[in-house]
């Protein structure tokens, strides 16, 4: 062995270092010495939502929703999914309509956010709030509340819609929905936001293409049609529909795939672009006190 290997073989290294973990610092983690002095970091991204942990309640079969929340989250903003297999809406009235009993998959998965010690939780499923109509998302907020205490914030995806369009101060707004809202759905959204003060200037119900064209919207999802969703053909189809006195375009449905194409389509059409997954996002940063603006998702998350 020459002498300059022994020496370096027996040459003193310094010991890593161990910044304060899990402290909510972006910086912090395991360091490691470089020549010069100073500390490379030797940590990874972690998604630890340090700021704030958010909760969705999703459909059971969809891959859309956490997809455009992860794309979307800030730093330090960790999202969190309980998949709900039920019918619409996922909590059904009473008789005498003074409140809604959950679901049992809405239930289970309730307990286990109590849990969890998230700031927000949403029930992110455009269909249940349509469908359940006026006050149905006041009900289901309340029941859910009932569940996971007072330690967390429960909102819906109507609720999350209606507050993004007024922060966005659109009125009149062209509706755009998913292929698999069969007519009654169509028609429900449409008394939806009516009913809460919104009146559409126009409807469109995206069209997937000739391959699904022979079947039923609500053979669409069993089908396959949510996983061979294409965003280029629902930019154009909304481009060449919106009215002109619409005063902004929400694409509703939280499986409906459709954040990457919210920032172009609002710089071409010169109007406020909302989603489901975009308004819910916002209104549980905005609930769990996360101000951050948000680029690249629509002029909603720099509010």
């Amino acid at each position: 062995m020459s002498q300059r290997l022994a020496a370096n073989r027996f040459q003193k290294v310094p010991p890593l270092r161990l910044a304060t973990l899990g402290s909510g610092r972006d910086d912090g983690g395991l360091r490691a010495p470089c020549r010069d002095g100073r500390l490379a970091r030797v940590t990874q991204k972690d998604n630890w939502g340090f700021r704030a942990r958010i909760g969705v309640f999703i459909v059971g079969n969809e891959a859309v929703p956490e997809a455009e929340w992860w794309a979307m989250a800030p730093p330090g903003v960790s999202v969190h999914a309980a998949r709900v297999t039920a019918r619409a809406p996922w909590a059904t009235w009473r008789a005498d309509r003074s409140g809604v009993d959950l679901a049992d998959d809405l239930l289970r998965g309730a307990r286990q956010f109590a849990a969890m010690r998230l700031s927000a939780v949403t029930l992110g499923h455009t269909s249940s709030s349509v469908i359940g109509g006026k006050g149905w998302d006041d009900a289901a907020v309340a029941s859910v509340s009932a569940v996971v205490g007072d330690s967390m914030v429960i909102t819906t995806n109507g609720l999350d819609t209606l507050a993004a369009l007024k922060a966005a101060g659109v009125k009149r707004p062209f509706l755009v929905l998913p292929p698999w809202f069969g007519d009654d759905t169509v028609q429900a959204a449409v008394g939806y936001y009516a009913d809460h003060g919104v009146t559409p200037a126009g409807r469109h119900r995206y069209d997937p293409g000739a391959k699904w064209r022979h079947l039923a919207p609500a053979e669409l999802v069993s089908r396959g049609q949510g996983f061979a969703q294409e965003i280029e053909p629902l930019a154009a189809q909304i481009r060449a529909g919106c009215p002109k006195d619409a005063d902004g375009v929400l694409i509703a449905g939280t499986g409906f795939r459709c954040v990457a194409i919210l920032e172009t389509l609002e710089q071409e059409l010169k109007r406020p672009v909302i989603s489901a997954n975009q308004a819910s996002l916002w209104q549980c940063l905005r609930l769990s006190g996360v101000k951050e603006p948000v680029g690249g998702y629509g002029r909603l998350l720099r509010l």
